[in-house]
């Protein structure tokens, strides 16, 4: 018989602080977890923490565990894998100081997450962002505040515990206005600040008056604004900006649609995803890729590109010389100039040509040269090109047409 009690204190004692040295906000989530479920057997055996038993912790008790927070706590599948993943971690560290319950434990561990639907990546619209920043009352020092928040939240991208950690010494207005902070998985990044948002910032700070370890958006009383908090201001600005914007009224405006919404402003800007993972502090550039489904305007652009239905099927052919001379191209000048968009192999000249009495070019060329000279001169409407064979190298001679220099 293995108690328990001993082996979740080392658990988090050991295993998580001093093995891991995980953050505080995991030891959390994993303390709420296990409250949780310590509180439901209890309910569902009667026996107090202090008696349980790793035995007690069974696959069957496990699942209904799993059950109760979705239906009776109204949990989301995520909320509820991510209670599983705790209590997986606990049981791969109590499998090796037991391994009497080791078929238990297996049985536990064979637990699999939920699958659940992946909804579309909700923002706001350049229409619904400038109503957001024009209810809060900047006549008050809270509309201010919340104002400032907003603007800080749509051109960063921060997370909402990013902005409650926000300390006034981690702004920069100037010369170049940054921000720095300690994102997810504790990995400090910069991110910097658009022109209007660093002034912005700096008239704030200059009324804001504290410390460099003040938070940058306290409440009344001078402390920090908790995720909640910010959560309700950002509610009850969207529930007055609602009036001269319609569709705010049927969105729900969180933190982190704030962050979904400085993604698509730079999806707009035609920004590459790698730098758009870098700015947001993702951790592999695979969790970007929501963005690229959700802009509609890059799947617009690729249904312009395909033929309309209907439109017969066809197949390439050669250009014949004729057609080749009336095609406008950039490359139409001389062959001794080499076309710097094309690969060394394909040029059209190999080596510089020189000029012979008749005024053409000649110059020795590999196979492919020849062939992208002979396109070339077609194009450029060259008089006459003449080619010719010295053992293993091939050459050609064009004659440029008049008022060529």
């Amino acid at each position: 018989m293995s108690l328990l009690a001993p082996t979740l204190q080392a658990f988090f004692t050991d295993r998580l602080i001093h093995q891991r040295d995980v953050s505080p906000k995991t030891i959390k989530a994993y303390r709420d977890t296990f409250r949780l479920l310590l509180r439901f057997i209890e309910q569902q055996t009667g026996k107090q923490p202090f008696q349980l038993d790793l035995a007690d912790l069974d696959a069957p008790l496990i699942g209904a565990f799993l059950t109760h927070l979705e239906h009776d706590r109204g949990n989301s599948p995520r909320t509820r894998n991510a209670r599983l993943a705790a209590i997986h971690s606990f049981c791969k560290y109590a499998a090796l100081r037991h391994p009497e319950h080791a078929a238990t434990i297996a049985r536990v561990i064979e637990i699999p997450s939920k699958r659940y639907d992946r909804t579309d990546v909700t923002y706001l619209t350049t229409p619904e962002i400038d109503a957001l920043l024009n209810a809060p009352d900047r006549a008050t020092w809270l509309g201010r505040r919340d104002h400032t928040l907003i603007v800080t939240a749509v051109t960063t991208g921060l997370r909402v515990a990013e902005l409650t950690a926000l300390r006034i010494g981690d702004v920069t207005t100037s010369p170049t206005g940054h921000i720095r902070v300690l994102g997810k998985g504790r990995k400090n990044r910069t991110t910097p600040l658009k022109a209007e948002t660093a002034t912005m910032l700096a008239k704030w700070l200059d009324e804001r008056q504290g410390d460099p370890n003040d938070p940058v958006f306290p409440t009344r009383q001078g402390r920090a604004l908790s995720q909640d908090a910010i959560t309700k201001l950002l509610a009850k600005h969207t529930a007055n900006a609602a009036g001269s914007c319609p569709s705010l009224a049927g969105k729900r405006v969180t933190p982190h649609i704030l962050r979904h919404t400085n993604a698509m402003l730079l999806q707009a800007q035609r920004v590459d995803i790698a730098t758009i993972a870098l700015w947001l502090g993702h951790e592999t550039i695979k969790t970007t890729y929501i963005y690229q489904h959700a802009n509609q305007d890059l799947k617009q652009e690729a249904i312009d590109r395909t033929a309309t239905i209907g439109t017969p099927p066809g197949r390439y052919s050669r250009p014949t010389r004729s057609s080749r001379s009336s095609t406008p191209s950039r490359l139409s000048r001389p062959v001794n100039h080499p076309d710097p968009h094309r690969s060394r192999e394909n040029n059209a000249v190999d080596r510089p040509g020189r000029d012979n009495r008749k005024g053409g070019i000649r110059a020795g060329l590999t196979s492919s040269g020849a062939e992208a000279a002979a396109y070339l001169c077609g194009a450029a409407g060259v008089r006459q090109l003449t080619r010719g064979q010295c053992g293993a190298r091939i050459w050609v001679k064009a004659i440029a047409p008049p008022g060529w220099p």
